[in-house]
């Protein structure tokens, strides 16, 4: 109850687009491949965000 009021970090916001285009991408690659490959490489530009985040939480 209490991750109600939890304020969500810009780090789990990456983490949940990450989710969803990685999931998005394995199921259109049943049907278009070049779609598939499209979303895939968006989810690893977001992957680069989400790694250099955790090394800035880190140096903290």
């Amino acid at each position: 109850m209490m991750n109600w009021f939890k304020k969500e970090t810009k780090l789990d916001k990456l983490k949940k687009r990450y989710k969803y285009l990685m999931r998005k991408s394995y199921e259109i690659a049943l049907k278009d491949k070049e779609k598939s490959d499209y979303i895939h490489d968006k989810a690893e530009a977001v992957f680069e965000q989400i790694k250099s985040l955790r090394y800035q939480y880190a140096e903290k």
